[in-house]
C-alpha cells in the first residue's frame, strides 16, 4: 500500500513539473514571437523578453541626461530610423533600454526599436546574431507621453564590459520636439525608412553628434556591485574630449574601476553631465534644468546607484547672471548631498578647476571659486572630497590650469586632463556611507 501511494505521489509530481515546464515554454515562446514580428533578420529564440532567472541584479551600465528639445524638430523625425551608439561600462547577460520624451510636447509613438552590439567601433553595423527587438509590456510599439519615459522589457543579450551598443528607434508619425543630448562626443547615425533591424548599417548614411530619445541602458549581471552616478557640467560631459574615443573623465575612471580587481568597485558608470549645467538655475523654458531640478530624474533614480560624484558650481560663478555668493552655491551643493543621503547614497564631491585665461575670469569670480573650494575641502559639504583643483592646476600659477592638461580654452581639460582627473580619484572613496558634517 505504501509503495503504491509513493508511486502515485511520484506520478503526480512528474505531471506537475510537465505542466509548469509547458507553461514556461509557452510564455517564453510568445515573447519570442512578439519580439521577432516584422523583423526577419532576428534569429529565432534570440530576443526572449522573459525576466532573467539566474542570480544577479539590474545595474545601470550607461546613461545620459536629456538636455531639452532639439532645435528645428517641431515634428520630430517621422519616417526616420535613429541609431544611437552608446558605450557601456559593466557587462551582463540581459539588457533593457530607457527611452525618454522628457522635452516632447506631444505623445511619441515608437513603432519599433532594437538593440544590438556594434560590429566595430564608431560604425552603424551590428554583430548579426546579437540583434534584438525591444518590446514594451510585450508589445512592439509604445506610446510615450509628453514629459514621460519608458523602460523596455528585458532581452537576453550577452554584453561584454565596455562594449559599443546600438540602440535604434523608429517613429512613423510626427511627434513634436525630439528629446536629445547635444554634446554626445560620439557619432550616431540616421536612416530614412524603417531600418531598425538592419545589421549591415549600409542605410545609415546620415551621421549625427547627438543622442536622441535613449537615456539609459541597464544590464542584468552577477558581476557588478552597483553603479556610480556622475552629476556634473561640461567637464563631466567631456565636451573637449576626442570624439568617439570615450576619453571623458568618467570613462577613464571606468577603466580604473574595472581593472581594480576589487568586486566592490566593479560599478556601472553613469555620466549625467550636461554642458552649461548649474546648481541653482536652468536655462529658461525648462531647458538644461538646474542640478537641483534634475537630481531625481538624472541621478537618484538611476538603476543600482549606490554612490554619486558631483562636479558642479563653476557655471553658477561664470554664467550670467553670475552668482556672487559662495554661500549660495555651497548651500545648493549641500541640498544635493542631503537628498542623496535620503536615498541611501554616498556623495563625493570635487573642487572647482582653475580657469584663469578664460573670458569669465576676474578677481571677483576667482574669489568665489576659492571660497567654494575652501568649504568643500573643509569637509562640510560632501562625504569625501576629490581635489581636482590641486590635481590639475599649474604649480607655479595655481589660478590657471596646467598647460598639458588644458584643452586650450583655459576652462575645460583635454584628454590628458580628463585622464588626470580620473587618476585623482581614490576608488576607495566610493565605498562606505559616512554622512557629511553639515
Amino acid at each position: 500500500m505504501a509503495r503504491s501511494t509513493g508511486y502515485a505521489l511520484l506520478a503526480g509530481l512528474t505531471a506537475l513539473v510537465a505542466v509548469v515546464s509547458a507553461a514556461i515554454f509557452v510564455v517564453i515562446g510568445r515573447a519570442d514571437v512578439t519580439a521577432r514580428a516584422g523583423h526577419p533578420s532576428l534569429a529565432a529564440g534570440s530576443a526572449r523578453t522573459a525576466a532573467p532567472a539566474a542570480a544577479g541584479s539590474w545595474v545601470g551600465t550607461w546613461s545620459t541626461s536629456p538636455v531639452g528639445g532639439e532645435p528645428n524638430t517641431p515634428d520630430g523625425y517621422p519616417g526616420w530610423s535613429i541609431r544611437n551608439v552608446v558605450h557601456t561600462s559593466v557587462g551582463g547577460t540581459s539588457v533593457r533600454v530607457h527611452l525618454s520624451n522628457a522635452f516632447g510636447t506631444t505623445p511619441l509613438v515608437i513603432g519599433r526599436a532594437t538593440v544590438a552590439r556594434a560590429a566595430g567601433a564608431g560604425g552603424a553595423a551590428a554583430v548579426e546574431d546579437t540583434m534584438r527587438a525591444l518590446t514594451f509590456a510585450e508589445r512592439e510599439s509604445v506610446t510615450i507621453p509628453a514629459g514621460g519615459g519608458v523602460v523596455s522589457d528585458p532581452v537576453q543579450l550577452a554584453l561584454p564590459q565596455q562594449s559599443d551598443l546600438l540602440v535604434t528607434t523608429y517613429a512613423a508619425l510626427s511627434s513634436g520636439p525630439v528629446t536629445y543630448h547635444a554634446r554626445a562626443r560620439q557619432i550616431s547615425f540616421m536612416a530614412r525608412g524603417e531600418r531598425t533591424a538592419e545589421t549591415s548599417g549600409r542605410s545609415y548614411t546620415t551621421p549625427s553628434p547627438y543622442w536622441r530619445y535613449v537615456s539609459a541602458v541597464d544590464v542584468f549581471t552577477a558581476q557588478a556591485a552597483g553603479s556610480v552616478v556622475f552629476l556634473g557640467d561640461s567637464i563631466t560631459d567631456g565636451v573637449t574630449s576626442t570624439v568617439g574615443a570615450n576619453h571623458r573623465w568618467p570613462d577613464y575612471l571606468a577603466d580604473r574601476l574595472l581593472a581594480s580587481g576589487d568586486r566592490r568597485l566593479r560599478l556601472g558608470v553613469l555620466n549625467q553631465g550636461i554642458s552649461g549645467n548649474r546648481v541653482l538655475r536652468d536655462d529658461g523654458a525648462g531647458a538644461n534644468p538646474s542640478a537641483l531640478d534634475r537630481l531625481d530624474r538624472d541621478a537618484l533614480s538611476q538603476t543600482g546607484a549606490r554612490a554619486m560624484i558631483v562636479e558642479l558650481g563653476i557655471n553658477d560663478i561664470l554664467r550670467p547672471p553670475q552668482e556672487t555668493s559662495a554661500d549660495a552655491v555651497v548651500s545648493g551643493l549641500r541640498q544635493i548631498v542631503a537628498r542623496g543621503h535620503a536615498r541611501g547614497m554616498r556623495v563625493i564631491g570635487g573642487t572647482l578647476l582653475p580657469f584663469e585665461g578664460h573670458v569669465g575670469f576676474s578677481p571677483a569670480t576667482e574669489a568665489v571659486r576659492q571660497q567654494v573650494n575652501a568649504a568643500i575641502r573643509a569637509g562640510t559639504v560632501y562625504d569625501a572630497v576629490i581635489d581636482f583643483d590641486k590635481a590639475l592646476r599649474d604649480p607655479y600659477r595655481p589660478t590657471r590650469m596646467r598647460y598639458g592638461y588644458d584643452s586650450g580654452d583655459h576652462l575645460h581639460p583635454g584628454d590628458a586632463g580628463f585622464r588626470r582627473m580620473a587618476e585623482a580619484v581614490r576608488p576607495a572613496l566610493l565605498l562606505g556611507s559616512a554622512a557629511a558634517k553639515v
